[in-house]
């Protein structure tokens, strides 16, 4: 079992600044890969921005530019940065983790719980 905690999410005004964070911990042999995703309300659950193992980077169109992703390996950590957050970037933000299971060597996804990005004047 492995458990995914974030943090980070509030309230900002438009052109603010948000990063969050996330860990993951639990039976883990391996992360293939981390990542955010978002969900607003009465919409799909999207992805906002992907890390691998291999240390390759992807980002929705719509955040390019706007927002980064890095990640610790050591601490199973992984980061987003949100700069010149858009009202539109309101969602409830998601940690995705890949992991392989340190008992079965199994894939497993996992996910967070969700921390609210608000983004209102």
């Amino acid at each position: 079992q492995v458990q995914l905690v974030e943090s980070g999410g509030g309230l900002v005004q438009p052109g603010g600044t948000l990063r969050l964070s996330c860990t993951a911990s639990g039976s883990i042999f391996s992360i293939n890969r981390m990542a955010w995703y978002r969900q607003a309300p009465g919409k799909q659950r999207e992805l906002v921005a992907a890390f691998t193992s291999a240390g390759s980077t992807n980002y929705a169109d719509s955040v390019k530019g706007r927002f980064t992703i890095s990640r610790d390996n050591a601490k199973n950590t992984v980061l987003l940065q949100m700069n010149s957050l858009k009202p539109d970037d309101t969602a409830v933000y998601y940690c995705n983790a890949d992991v392989e299971g340190a008992v079965t060597h199994k894939r497993y996804n996992y996910w967070g719980q969700g921390t609210q990005v608000t983004v209102s004047s």
